[in-house]
């Protein structure tokens, strides 16, 4: 069985650490690795991959250069016997990196999250660490075409969509509380989007959107956010300053996400940066149509081929909310999206697949 140092600076709550836990357990599952955890500032991932049984130790990674942090992460694969690192953002990729000069037979997988142009300086510092390079993952297409612009050699990237496991999310609205939670009735149109009040979260013309549609509908709708951060009391000053309480709900953030989907009719992401959005694809294999922003890696899930929902213009209120009011009132429309978001799942997105993928790309690593 191959052993996998998985590798992340901040182990919190977001995309990034939902990819890593599902990584662990599948290919843990599936008797392909058996993984460890290595990471610099503590949180939520810590806890669950330690409910797992996975090791875990904390690696101080001050920057990207950082020599310490390198050799004491070489030191921490001579300790459990790694073959591999499995690394997330540019800190601890340099890191890992670094830590085959102390280890030489280490070999390191970066998986890219984000579809964003680095500055000239790490274009430049990017170009000489590939030359340590082992193997890459893109989780869209546009991600690898920006990782190639921002140095890193194209043969050795590799696109794997974000997957999850459909059985996980199967279910009915039976199951779900979110509406007697809220005083919603049963036939009172729920929109839900799970983000972090940030931002690149597009919440502030999210609700501007609402505002334009209840001029386009008489049909009674809600739109529930689900988040914490340093623009929530923002938002909910904005909702309040333009009367929509009775149609934007605040939640707070939760970990019962499989409960808020089951009780929604749509899922709605307006964020301006995307990679390949766990959030997205688990609400399509909760059985719930999207509409999403056309920016990173969106296209590569909503589509004309997917017919799953509909891809909207960033900062643009009358084009989100054009979508809300076609999915409102066009039951026929909501339906066949429905369906072709389960079908698009078990296609290009269930989680088995994309687990023995990226095994693959270990063994290619390993081959190097």
């Amino acid at each position: 069985m191959l052993k996998v140092l998985y590798l992340l600076n901040f182990a919190g709550k977001a995309g990034t650490e939902r990819y890593v836990e599902t990584l662990v357990r599948y290919l843990s599952q599936d008797g392909l690795v058996q993984p460890f955890f290595a990471y610099n500032v503590g949180g939520l991932l810590v806890e669950r991959l330690e409910e797992m049984g996975v090791p875990c130790r904390r690696v101080e990674m001050r920057r990207r250069f950082d020599k310490k942090a390198a050799r004491e992460l070489a030191a921490l694969c001579a300790e459990w016997d790694i073959q591999l690192v499995h690394c997330h953002y540019l800190r601890e990729h340099y890191t890992a990196l670094l830590a085959k000069k102390y280890y030489p037979s280490l070999r390191v997988v970066y998986t890219n999250h984000f579809v964003m142009a680095n500055d000239f300086v790490t274009r430049f510092t990017n170009r000489l660490m590939d030359k340590r390079q082992d193997q890459m993952i893109a989780v869209c297409n546009r991600g690898r075409e920006q990782l190639i612009a921002n140095g890193w050699s194209g043969e050795r990237i590799q696109v794997i969509f974000n997957a999850v496991d459909p059985e996980v999310w199967a279910g009915d609205r039976s199951e779900s509380t979110l509406r007697s939670e809220l005083g919603l009735p049963e036939d009172r149109f729920v929109m839900l989007c799970a983000s972090r009040f940030a931002e690149d979260k597009g919440h502030k013309y999210l609700i501007d959107s609402v505002k334009k549609l209840t001029g386009l509908t008489d049909r009674p709708f809600t739109l529930v956010l689900a988040g914490d951060g340093p623009l929530l009391e923002p938002s909910k000053a904005q909702v309040q300053e333009l009367g929509l309480e009775e149609q934007v709900k605040f939640i707070g953030f939760r970990k019962d996400i499989k409960n808020l989907y089951k009780g929604s009719d749509l899922y709605v992401n307006s964020s301006r940066h995307e990679a390949l959005s766990f959030l997205i694809i688990e609400a399509m294999a909760a059985g719930l149509p999207v509409i999403a922003t056309d920016m990173g890696g969106n296209s590569d899930i909503v589509n004309d081929e997917a017919g799953c929902g509909l891809l909207v213009e960033y900062d643009n209120p009358d084009s989100m909310a054009g979508a809300m009011k076609r999915f409102l009132e066009e039951p026929d429309f909501l339906a066949r999206c429905r369906e072709n978001a389960l079908r698009t799942i078990q296609e290009k997105f269930e989680i088995h697949k994309m687990a023995r993928a990226t095994f693959e790309v270990y063994r290619k690593a390993l081959e190097n």
